[in-house]
């Protein structure tokens, strides 16, 4: 069997594309792990702000707002910028970038009674923020693949890709199947599958991020309060069933593998959040580490190869792959499907990866 789409990838960007793509065709799906989502998905801060970004993944993010308001995957969230005193031009230039009511420290501390005035000079917040249930999207999306005849495959490690007339043939686990267009969404392993595939890489870069959980003192529930990011975005934390999810917000350079965190990073992390908040770090819970992966430029690419017209990117959603996945995936169908997309023409040129060659 010769399918039209074969997706490498079973993270957030090859799940949304594969159910837009499956009642258009045949469809194979071919995930690495034994799991959808094992690795920067499965360790996502899970948040939906359509301002966080640069203008590429915010186009994207506010265009994928319709999908997840009527979706029931969000919950309300919210996110305050806290900075030192000595910060206003920084703090001042957070507050127009996301859209933010500046607050009083008192008005502040009601919305996060942990944050410490005397270290902190200025606060701002914004309710247009929203957790997602990212399992649930993921799993919705696998049923909408299935329910359309699209096959999922887990524990399908890419071995070899060979050009055929007219189309593809990829060698992975036991199996070895045909497609018309391969479709690249591989995330930290995009410029390796490339290569594979005898396609130029684009130069993808794959970003460290480390996370830890920690306990919150006797008393304190977290259940409304905001996400929290820090100073130059040095450090952010999130509530998390009953705790605090803290991260350092790293961008640390790194080979495509099952990331971890670094211990040494992260404690620098956790002493920067301490420093604005009242209530120190007693225990941590746990910690992990995901790879969000970029593009020179930074912006998704989302495109079909200039030279090589059935070799399909979708890639470079760095951290914001969930945020911006329901425009991102409307307008890979639609290329691949030829047909016109939704957004807007300079839009769809600034994650089309001819700007990288």
């Amino acid at each position: 069997m010769t399918h039209d789409f074969l997706i490498i990838g079973g993270g957030v960007a090859g799940l949304s594309a594969a159910a837009r793509l499956a009642p258009e065709g045949a469809l194979a799906l071919l995930e690495a792990e034994e799991a959808l989502g094992y690795h920067a998905s499965g360790r996502s801060a899970a948040l939906y702000e359509p301002h966080y970004g640069n203008p590429a993944v915010v186009a994207l993010s506010l265009a994928s707002g319709e999908y997840y308001h009527g979706s029931g995957l969000l919950s309300p969230r919210g996110v305050m910028f806290l900075d030192g005193p000595d910060q206003g031009a920084r703090f001042r230039t957070h507050v127009a970038e996301f859209a933010l009511t500046e607050l009083s420290l008192a008005e502040a501390r009601g919305l996060f009674p942990i944050l410490n005035p005397e270290t902190v000079g200025f606060a701002a917040h914004a309710p247009s923020a929203w957790d997602i249930d990212t399992d649930a999207y993921l799993q919705r999306l696998a049923r909408e693949t299935r329910a359309a005849g699209g096959e999922i495959i887990t524990r399908a490690r890419v071995e070899r890709i060979t050009r055929l007339p007219g189309g593809w043939e990829i060698a992975a686990g036991e199996r070895v199947f045909r497609a018309r267009v391969l479709i690249n969404a591989a995330g930290a392993w995009v410029d390796r599958v490339a290569a594979l595939a005898g396609v130029a890489p684009l130069g993808f870069t794959p970003l460290r991020r480390s996370m830890a959980r920690i306990s919150l003192p006797a008393g304190l529930d977290p259940a409304t309060w905001p996400m929290v990011i820090g100073g130059a975005e040095e450090w952010y934390c999130k509530p998390d069933a009953g705790a605090l999810i803290v991260s350092p917000a790293e961008e640390d350079p790194a080979e495509p593998h099952d990331a971890f965190a670094d211990d040494m990073v992260l404690a620098e992390g956790l002493a920067r959040y301490e420093a604005m908040v009242s209530a120190p770090v007693t225990r941590m819970i746990a910690n992990w580490a995901g790879l969000r992966t970029f593009s020179p430029d930074r912006a998704p690419v989302i495109g079909f190869a200039p030279a090589e017209p059935g070799f399909f990117w979708l890639a470079g959603q760095g951290g914001y792959g969930f945020q911006s996945a329901p425009a991102a995936s409307a307008l890979a169908a639609a290329l691949l499907c030829g047909r016109a997309p939704d957004l807007a023409p300079e839009i769809v040129a600034s994650v089309a990866p001819g700007r990288l060659t």
